[in-house]
């Protein structure tokens, strides 16, 4: 491979968007030093990428630099770009301690507490997409497969001719996943005309969050490369399935053992504990899950899209879904948040829950048959005031982040309300589809 003319230096912001600098390669020794530095308040602007007037970091603060450190990860290519580039995946750090507003430090504090107990996390996920027309600014429709006389003209779940219809696309996406270190596996058409869906393998959970946030920007970088869009927003059609990120976990001990796993189908006392825990959190934190005005169009009946607090053995429609297969790798699965989340935030959020319910001893109501639309339960928040309202003041979300990143995150979206809380679909689509 010929040497990179350029690098990336990027860290995930609050929204999960990438913010950082284009370094020429003659300059990539200095990040070994700790000499890459960037506004603090970078993290904490809104989705369209503007500061949060009253933001102490802005003003109070003098607008102050922290110092940028590599992850551990990279360089990576960016196989989306023309030029031979690489990005190398930071985090922030302030006068040499975690920046507390770093969303990739708030699973890291998440993750400690698993780790004082000699506790591992394996994570994966499942991650849903649509492929739009380029233009889709001035028209609003899923992407034109090549060579094809009549595209989308229904419904195409688990079609392999929908995909090997944007074969050239599904390629290049598996090697740029390969060439990252992404570990994609099964592709499927989902019911949403031009909605696919690909998982990525079990990883220790925070490598797990790295692969979900470099993934979600090669599969729209890539896209733009094809003459496509690429949306994760929750809802971007009225009348077709939303897109979900389902997240998968398990706890191993000390011995590489997994502390669900009790031989038979039903699990251990602590996978009851950590069920319980995430259906507890689960309405305080529809902040996390979601972040934006368009998500909560997601949340409705008879969709595939969790509305309620329940769980279930092989139950698809439950927020909890406990799958079946080995005993050995008994897992939970955590079906609520939309495409466009922020993954570092949704990992520490359902990990800190569970382990929230593992320390309390929680026991959780008993698993739902059947179709748990119909089942009366704690709901999901469907009103984005509300929901940010709940996050600030709830106890369980002080026990999961710190009080840093909680006021940054109201912030941010307290101002997201204020500036486009009520915009026109047009101007949404144009600000939400290729930036979440």
């Amino acid at each position: 491979m010929k040497p990179a003319q350029s690098y990336r230096i990027a860290v995930a912001d609050v929204n999960g968007q990438a913010r950082g600098k284009r370094l020429p390669a003659g300059k990539l020794d200095e990040l070994a030093l700790g000499s890459a530095r960037m506004p603090l308040s970078a993290l904490n602007v809104d989705v369209s990428g503007a500061d949060i007037e009253d933001s102490p970091l802005l003003w109070e603060s003098g607008d102050a630099d922290g110092t940028l450190l590599p992850t551990g990860r990279g360089p990576i290519p960016m196989p989306w770009l023309d030029s031979q580039s690489e990005l190398i995946p930071m985090w922030m750090w302030k006068a040499g301690l975690p920046f507390h507003g770093d969303p990739r430090h708030a699973l890291a504090r998440v993750l400690d507490r698993y780790t004082q107990r000699g506790w591992t996390v394996i994570a994966a996920t499942e991650l849903e997409f649509y492929l739009l027309e380029a233009a889709y600014l001035t028209e609003m429709s899923p992407a034109s497969a090549p060579g094809r006389a009549v595209t989308h003209i229904g419904e195409a779940i688990l079609s392999l001719d929908e995909l090997d219809a944007f074969d050239n696309f599904f390629t290049a996406l598996y090697d740029g996943a390969e060439a990252m270190g992404i570990p994609a596996q099964s592709a499927t058409s989902e019911s949403g005309i031009g909605q696919f869906e690909i998982n990525l393998d079990h990883r220790p959970a925070m490598r797990a969050a790295d692969d979900a946030w470099l993934f979600k920007l090669l599969v729209r970088g890539l896209a733009r490369r094809y003459g496509m869009a690429a949306t994760f927003l929750a809802k971007p059609f009225s009348d077709s399935a939303g897109n979900g990120l389902h997240m998968h976990f398990s706890v191993l001990d000390d011995d590489g053992r997994n502390i669900f796993d009790d031989k038979g189908p039903m699990g251990t006392d602590m996978l009851r504990h950590a069920v319980a825990g995430c259906l507890r959190a689960m309405r305080p934190s529809t902040l996390v899950f979601a972040p934006h005005g368009p998500s909560y169009a997601r949340f409705e009946e008879s969709s595939h899209a969790p509305i309620n607090a329940v769980w279930g053995y092989e139950n698809r429609t439950a927020a909890i879904r406990i799958p079946g297969g080995s005993s050995k790798a008994r897992r939970i699965e955590h079906r609520v948040a939309g495409g466009c989340v922020n993954p570092y935030l949704h990992f520490a959020a359902v990990l800190g829950a569970a382990l929230n319910g593992i320390e309390d001893r929680l026991e959780p109501p008993a698993p739902i048959a059947g179709n748990a639309y119909e089942v009366d339960a704690p709901e999901m928040h469907r009103d984005w005031a509300a929901a940010i309202d709940d996050f600030e003041t709830s106890e369980e979300m002080a026990r999961i982040f710190h009080p840093e990143l909680i006021r940054n995150y109201v912030l941010t979206k307290r101002q997201e309300i204020a500036r486009f809380g009520t915009v026109d679909v047009p101007k949404r689509h144009a600000l939400y589809l290729e930036s979440v």
